[in-house]
C-alpha cells in the first residue's frame, strides 16, 4: 500500500445522502480519460468506489447531512489510488461477518467490503475504519 493521498489535488466531497453517489461515474470517467486508463478497469473501479462511498454514507456517517464523505485520488499512469473517508465513529473491519458463510448467503446486505477486496488490487482500512484506501493497477497488460 502506498502513502496516503490526502494531500493531492484530486479531491471530491460528497454529502451524506445516498443520491450523492450518482456523481462517481462521471468522476471516474474523467479520471480514466485524463490518464488514458484502459476501459477494461472501469467496472471494477466503479463498483469498488461506489461500495466504499455507500458504506461511508450509510454506515459511517449514518446519512447525517451535517457530515461529509471525502474522496481523494491520484493516478500515476499505472496505479490509481482512492481514499474514502467518513466522519463516523469507525468500526473494526476484522469483525465483519463473512458473506460467503452459508448462513449469510441469503442476506440482502453485507457484501460491500468483500466486493472491494475482490475488485481492488489492494485495500486497507485506516483511522479506526473511518478511511478505506483502494488501489488499482491500471496499466495495459
Amino acid at each position: 500500500m502506498t502513502e496516503p493521498v490526502q494531500d493531492l489535488p484530486g479531491k471530491l466531497e460528497l454529502s451524506s445522502e445516498i443520491h450523492s453517489i450518482r456523481c462517481l461515474e462521471s468522476v471516474i470517467q474523467r479520471i480514466f480519460s485524463e490518464h488514458n486508463i484502459p476501459e477494461d478497469f472501469f467496472g471494477s473501479v466503479l463498483v469498488a468506489l461506489t461500495e466504499a462511498a455507500n458504506n461511508a454514507i450509510l454506515h459511517g456517517n449514518r446519512c447525517d447531512p451535517q457530515k461529509k464523505v471525502a474522496i481523494h485520488y491520484r493516478c500515476d499512469g499505472t496505479l490509481l489510488c482512492f481514499e474514502v473517508r467518513d466522519e463516523g465513529k469507525g468500526f473494526n473491519p476484522d469483525r465483519l461477518p463473512d458473506p460467503t458463510d452459508p448462513e449469510n448467503l441469503e442476506k440482502p446486505n453485507g457484501r460491500g467490503v468483500f466486493l472491494m477486496r475482490q475488485l481492488a488490487d489492494s485495500m486497507e482500512f485506516r483511522n479506526e475504519g473511518r478511511e478505506v484506501c483502494l488501489e488499482f493497477r491500471v496499466c495495459a497488460p
